[in-house]
């Protein structure tokens, strides 16, 4: 399914339509919360100056298909990959890894050793299938919402 699909940095431009693809992920993706802890967790597609701030500092890899974004993942320098969330239609389809490769990629032209992640309960086995270890269980509380999450971590060889 990932036939189509063009890798690209995402820019300012792009930042709302990210916050709806993550908002699609989280809210019509298979999922291992409730309702309302998804609520709590996106409770509306982000946008907005805070949002562009979030983004503003990071490298953004997006996939598209027939001008549609799919979607994408980003690394905050210098070794944290933020957001990683995949349109519903497209889960399941190598496009995780596609992304994850380019990020990576990113990562050790700029010299990183490591790169870290706090993976949901739904992106926990994708960063495991790419390498990532779990380092630490964790518990947040998001609006009120107790979420589950690991901390992962993934060693670059030279």
């Amino acid at each position: 399914m990932s036939d189509g699909i063009t890798l690209r940095r995402a820019g300012p431009a792009d930042h709302d339509v990210l916050g709806t693809v993550m908002y699609d992920a989280v809210h019509n993706g298979p999922s291992r919360y409730s309702e309302a802890q998804r609520r709590a967790w996106v409770p509306e597609p982000r946008r907005g100056p805070d949002w562009d701030a979030r983004l503003g500092g990071q490298i953004i890899m997006l996939a598209e298909h027939e001008g549609e974004i799919a979607g994408f993942m980003s690394l905050a320098p210098p070794d944290y990959v933020d957001f990683a969330y995949i349109r519903p239609a497209w889960q399941g389809s190598g496009l995780f890894r596609q992304l994850y490769t380019e990020i990576e990629g990113i990562a050790r032209q700029n010299g990183q050793t490591r790169l870290t992640v706090h993976a949901s309960l739904m992106a926990q086995p994708a960063f495991s299938a790419v390498g990532f270890a779990i380092t630490t269980p964790e518990t947040v509380e998001v609006r009120g919402e107790k979420l589950d999450r690991f901390a992962m971590e993934k060693r670059l060889e030279r």
